[in-house]
């Protein structure tokens, strides 16, 4: 579709939109949210949209402390074996069920259980829970586990409503049910989600909106044209092209805040049917492929500079980076002579999927265009974010370009990717020294021992290539200069907690 007819339909929603009153805040996305269900969900917009939906456990702070939400405070036992939480009192779902310990400890139940959810592995520590009291809940452990309170902070930690889960099952993401300072009005796909603001929220005072707006608008430049038109109130991930311009626009606040995740491949090594090609059976044709980009060259072409070239879960900055392997530098001979070992020195065809908005599909055709110097021909294919995810899960891929937006801790940028069992190890990848390594890593408390445990991994992972990582993106928010008190964090989400229209 053309831009301009593009444009003409978002800004004729826009139009018919017009009536929103003053306290709608109305959001625009990067893509459409996978389901509304914490326990089955994948997709960053999704957590954007669980920011105002369901409240945690526990939140971060903008240094990335973990502070309280639902819990107001926890204690270990000396052991590392237990963790005991005290609950909020008087918090209510949006139907009206009460927040407590039993409610905490079915939510655990449905991660585990639940044959749809994708938390198993965050919360595979949780031997059993036990309802101390209404307001205190007690988690018994397999194993010490440094990493649960960081999974609480993202959405194993997001508490649903029992009653609407028991009601609903694996459905629940049509309908969902949550505790945040919003509750779910209506959607429609590929076209909008709407909340409006939960009368009974506990922390209502600090909400200032009646309803909050939620649009997917994948092409940047009409997000753009869309907040300047005063159709849209705030965008998340403005493009780093068009920051420049952006900055000097008057009617703009900017944003911004370095994210704790990346962008990559990720390779199909054993998913399926479609693992059965030169890429997913041959470490030496990735190995290859990986040679072939210049990180710097991207990082410059596309992104303007903005972003972090990278080739490991964790950027450079991060004190988890193995620094024994840097960012390789581009070497086309050496890919090469890498294809023409594995069989491919005539070269040889890869497919590889991206999602379709107009910033990933630039920097995919600068792979392309790198890659076809050593012989490589990729035939990239654009789809829709939520049809990616969907067939990347169910093996329909040969190769995937995503991005994780990163956690806190390290485990959640490598555990449930890297180990056989991984809730999201898209890829198949399974090696058992690997589960080993990331197991180890979780529990211990001692940031020594745990970073030797990550980088014994990555020295094996850094061969097999499972996910070849690119770059670490840094988040940019576009607001309307009528918002005021909207904080950046490192995750990319939007907190909306003492954000209020100007006067």
């Amino acid at each position: 579709m053309a831009l301009s007819k593009k444009l003409a339909l978002v800004l004729a929603f826009g139009l018919a939109a017009g009536g929103a009153s003053a306290a709608d805040l109305r959001i625009g996305l990067q893509e459409d949210p996978d389901i509304l269900d914490p326990d089955q969900s994948r997709t960053f917009v999704g957590r954007i949209v669980y920011a105002s939906l369901c409240d945690k456990l526990v939140d971060i702070t903008p240094g990335l402390e973990i502070v309280p939400q639902l819990a107001t405070g926890w204690s270990w036992s000396d052991d590392g074996m237990a963790l005991t939480m005290t609950l909020r009192d008087g918090v209510t779902f949006h139907d009206g069920t009460p927040f407590n310990a039993a409610a905490v400890a079915a939510n655990i139940e449905r991660s585990q259980t639940m044959p749809e959810s994708r938390r198993k592995s965050e919360v595979k520590s949780i031997a059993s829970t036990e309802v101390v009291d209404d307001y205190t809940i007690k988690f018994n452990l397999t194993a010490p586990d440094a990493t649960l309170l960081a999974q609480f902070a993202d959405r194993s930690g997001m508490m649903v409503s029992p009653t609407a889960a028991a009601e609903m099952g694996a459905d629940f993401g049509l309908t969902p049910v949550c505790s945040g300072p919003f509750s779910f009005k209506e959607r429609i796909q590929q076209d909008r989600i709407v909340l409006e603001k939960f009368a009974d929220y506990w922390n209502a005072a600090e909400i200032s909106f009646d309803s909050v707006p939620f649009l997917p608008i994948p092409d940047t430049t009409v997000r753009l044209a869309n907040l300047r038109s005063g159709d849209l109130d705030m965008l998340e991930r403005l493009a780093a092209t068009d920051l420049a311009s952006a900055k000097g626009d008057d009617g703009l606040i900017i944003e911004q805040a370095v994210s704790l995740g990346y962008q990559g491949i990720t390779m199909n090594l054993a998913n399926g049917e479609r693992a059965k090609n030169p890429l997913g059976q041959d470490a030496r044709v990735r190995k290859a492929l990986s040679l072939t980009i210049d990180r710097n060259v991207l990082n410059q072409v596309v992104f303007e500079g903005a972003f972090a070239p990278g080739n490991q879960p964790f950027p450079p900055t991060s004190p988890w980076y193995d620094t024994r392997f840097p960012v390789p530098e581009r070497d086309v001979e050496a890919a090469k002579a890498l294809l023409a070992e594995a069989g491919y020195e005539n070269g040889l065809e890869i497919e590889i999927q991206v999602t379709n908005n107009p910033v990933q599909m630039q920097m995919m055709q600068v792979v392309q265009a790198m890659a076809s110097e050593a012989g490589i021909d990729i035939k990239l294919v654009a789809k829709e974010f939520a049809t990616l995810l969907k067939d990347q899960s169910a093996g329909d891929f040969t190769a995937s370009q995503i991005g994780w937006s990163g956690r806190v801790d390290p485990d959640g940028n490598i555990h449930q990717f890297m180990t056989c069992n991984g809730g999201i190890n898209d890829s198949k990848v399974c090696i058992p020294e690997v589960d080993a390594l990331l197991d180890k890593a979780r529990v211990s408390t001692d940031m020594a021992e745990r970073k030797a445990s990550y980088d014994a991994a990555r020295e094996i992972l850094i061969e097999e290539l499972p996910i070849l990582y690119l770059y670490h993106v840094t988040w940019i928010w576009a607001l309307d200069d009528k918002i005021a008190g909207f904080v950046p964090y490192p995750d990319g989400m939007i907190r909306l907690e003492g954000v209020s229209f100007t006067e």
